[in-house]
């Protein structure tokens, strides 16, 4: 039945010139021709389309039969298959391009999360040989195209493991390597143009499309993407697509070590309609940087003669977008990049001009938050290597002025604490011989001090939530009244003790007192407590704040487990401020 209507839609239009045709028929041709696919007459559809009298009707109709077609492919049905592709050779020959530029990306668009990866790959030479056939036209719909395919396969789980790699479980390997083959002939009509004219216009169409497709491969999906080396995978797609991607951009007309240093250049005035944060996104540069400094991916074309300062300048910008996100994947590639910048730089040689850009001051604050924020271990252990990493690249100078300006904005113990740590070392380097300095040494360190010998509350400073600090602050304390003779003064302490002893110890000293007793006489009423509700079935219940969070429903013997925890804290706080005191004390009694 299908078939004859099939038959009688073809023979009336054959009549029709042009594009003639009326909405019924091409409602008849569609309706008739998908049943007979479907029903499995591929072969008489097959030879009703190859008959040269019905060239005007698949040029103009043909479009419509492509879902049905693309779906029998998909399900590789081997009675059909011959002759549906020899249906859709013929479509692709014959057929209008820009309708079945339209018909071939509507089924991509169409395709199911179960079945991209085969949708892609199917589609991806039918879709080439439509766009080749557009001729000097086809920019747009090349650009059309790209995005449209990268949409879906960005949809496509990426990844992890060596063996998901290998194997290829999700699609997406497949899917890269399908795309480069495609982009393939588009990029060799540029590099022709490139070679006729030793050059090519920034605002060239197709050049532009490519670009685009580059900048989003490298925001998706390869910013997501783990690379492998050489020596844990040997053949890599993932790879190898990361490769080909930057040897497109080098081959259109893109130089490598510009496109790093934007940020640093701030090249404002690109030509043409597409503005420079659209043409060149953040995201996409910060990728490409990985890839070549983290990955060394294309180091052949890329020129080592940057200096490594430099280099850190141009990363900055990347690093810093790649550590304000909260995505695991990313603040590791940003973790990765730091790390590769600063290893490439000379220890004591970043000089304090750099603190006045502001990607050095917002970095080590989003290092921070990785620091004490990050859920993941690995990620904080690797974040406080950088931090120290990138401290010691500093001169003596900016080591100075890093620290004073982390002291009044971490806001956090531990951090403070590992500060107060590298002043620490500062300070015991500038007391060697020869190696005295303005900075850690006499005037320009007492202000440094001020602000590590200091409670944010006086006495009423929670000593607990504070402890790193405090502990790191009397260690260096002590450590200068016993390394620096008083008639020495080199660090200026002796000068400044006094000062010291009214605005920290003292009122350290009294806040100890009064948290020790007051945990003390806590722990002495729980343990009375316990006693008297022993024979009680049910646990007596207190709310114990940490760091302004309420931890109810703790047991007795809880109770006293962090109660005593809390008073052996403030003894190896007494122990240390002790120390100190008996110092001055000794430095103040008379000689005898």
């Amino acid at each position: 039945m299908a078939l004859e209507q099939l038959c009688d839609v073809v023979q009336r239009c054959q009549a029709i010139k042009d594009e003639g045709f009326s909405p019924e028929d091409y409602d008849l041709f569609f309706t008739a021709g998908r049943t007979c696919i479907e029903q499995g007459n591929s072969a008489q559809v097959l030879s009703i389309l190859v008959d040269e009298k019905n060239k005007n009707i698949v040029r103009c109709m043909g479009w419509n039969l492509l879902g049905s077609l693309v779906q029998i492919l998909l399900k590789k049905e081997d009675r059909n298959l011959p002759h549906c592709h020899a249906i859709l050779s013929h479509l692709l020959e014959v057929g209008s391009p820009k309708e079945l530029l339209v018909g071939l990306l509507e089924q991509v668009e169409e395709a199911d999360s179960a079945s991209i990866a085969e949708t892609v790959t199917l589609l991806l030479k039918p879709l080439q040989t439509v766009l080749l056939r557009l001729g000097m036209k086809k920019a747009s719909s090349v650009g059309m195209a790209l995005s449209t395919l990268l949409s879906q396969v960005t949809r496509l789980p990426v990844p992890v493991t060596k063996e998901q790699e290998e194997d290829d479980v999700f699609g997406l390997c497949r899917c890269c390597s399908a795309l480069l083959q495609f982009v393939k002939p588009f990029v060799e009509e540029i590099k022709e143009v490139v070679k006729d004219n030793n050059r090519i216009s920034k605002d060239n169409e197709l050049r532009v499309e490519l670009l685009k497709f580059c900048m989003k491969s490298l925001s998706e999906p390869l910013l997501e993407v783990h690379l492998k080396d050489p020596d844990t995978l040997l053949k890599s797609p993932l790879r190898d697509f990361a490769t080909e991607i930057l040897i497109i951009l080098s081959s259109i007309g893109e130089s490598l070590p510009d496109l790093l240093s934007r940020s640093v250049l701030k090249r404002r005035e690109v030509p043409g309609f597409l503005e420079e944060e659209v043409r060149y996104p953040k995201e996409s540069l910060a990728c490409l940087s990985h890839l070549l400094f983290v990955d060394h991916i294309a180091v052949d074309i890329f020129p080592a003669v940057l200096s490594p300062v430099f280099v850190l300048q141009c990363n900055m910008e990347y690093i810093e977008l790649l550590l304000s996100r909260t995505e695991e994947s990313r603040l590791q590639k940003g973790l990765e990049l730091y790390e590769k910048s600063l290893i490439r730089v000379e220890d004591n040689s970043l000089p304090v001009d750099l603190l006045e850009l502001k990607t050095f001051f917002s970095v080590p604050q989003n290092l921070v938050k990785v620091m004490t924020l990050c859920p993941d271990q690995s990620l904080r252990t690797k974040g406080l290597k950088v931090f120290q990493l990138s401290i010691d690249k500093f001169n003596t100078e900016a080591k100075y002025k890093f620290f004073k300006g982390m002291l009044k904005t971490s806001h956090h113990a531990g951090v403070e604490g590992y500060i107060i740590k590298n002043i620490k070392n500062q300070i015991d380097f500038s007391l060697k011989p020869c190696n005295g300095n303005d900075w850690f040494l006499g005037k320009y360190l007492l202000p440094l001090l001020r602000l590590v010998l200091c409670l944010p509350h006086g006495p009423e400073t929670d000593l607990l939530q504070n402890l790193d600090k405090i502990m790191e602050s009397l260690n260096l304390l002590r450590y200068m009244l016993i390394r620096d003779k008083e008639w020495e003064n080199e660090t200026g302490i002796w000068t400044e003790l006094y000062k010291i002893e009214d605005n920290y110890l003292k009122p350290l000293r009294t806040g100890l007192n009064m948290s020790k007793a007051h945990y003390e006489a806590e722990l002495k009423s729980v343990k009375e407590n316990k006693k008297i509700s022993s024979k009680d079935s049910k646990a007596s219940v207190c709310t114990v704040t940490v760091d302004h969070e309420k931890l109810p429903h703790m047991t007795p013997e809880m109770q006293i487990q962090v109660l005593q925890s809390a008073v052996f804290t403030f003894d190896l706080i007494e122990s240390v401020l002790g120390r100190i005191e008996e110092i001055i004390e000794a430095k103040e009694r008379p000689l005898s």
